[in-house]
């Protein structure tokens, strides 16, 4: 099982996610892949109501993590709004949506970030404006999905205008 190719891209994709400090939500995301990794060889498993989706309380969690996008969301605060655990909201966001609710998260900071520095604030503050911890923690993450840095992305947008 544990040399299951699935199982590894998902312990290598979460250990590339993580950074200094992770966030409860990156945490409960992680836990949640392994966790369904697991029951995937459980045949008893197969086929049961786990695979059905709440898309009511994954929109909301959606609609809460767009809302709240600059500052650090508690796995509790998605509960409640939710009225799921987080380790079930995390499998269901992943079903519904392609991807966790800390990419989620993580890509729409991306996303003000960039809109940000096209407007012409500095890198720092782009950071800061989007809810990143730090430039540095910024950068890091910027250059792992666009795959340049986001200097790269200011001169391109600076010399398209």
């Amino acid at each position: 099982m544990l040399d299951d190719p699935r199982l590894l891209k998902i312990v290598h994709s979460a250990l590339s996610e993580m950074d200094a400090v992770m966030e409860p939500i990156a945490l409960d995301g992680i836990t949640a892949h392994l966790t369904d990794s697991l029951l995937a060889n459980d045949a008893s498993t197969i086929g049961s109501a786990r695979n059905l989706i709440d898309t009511r309380a994954v929109g909301l969690a959606r609609e809460y993590l767009q809302a709240n996008i600059c500052r650090t969301v508690a796995s509790r605060e998605l509960e409640l709004v939710t009225g799921q655990d987080r380790y079930e909201l995390a499998r269901q966001f992943r079903t519904a949506y392609g991807t966790s609710p800390y990419r989620y998260l993580t890509m729409r900071r991306l996303d003000k970030v960039r809109f940000d520095i096209a407007r012409g604030l500095t890198l720092a503050d782009a950071a800061i404006n989007a809810g990143f911890s730090d430039q540095a923690h910024m950068t890091r993450r910027f250059k792992a999905n666009f795959g340049l840095s986001p200097g790269s992305w200011q001169r391109l947008v600076r010399s398209s205008a």
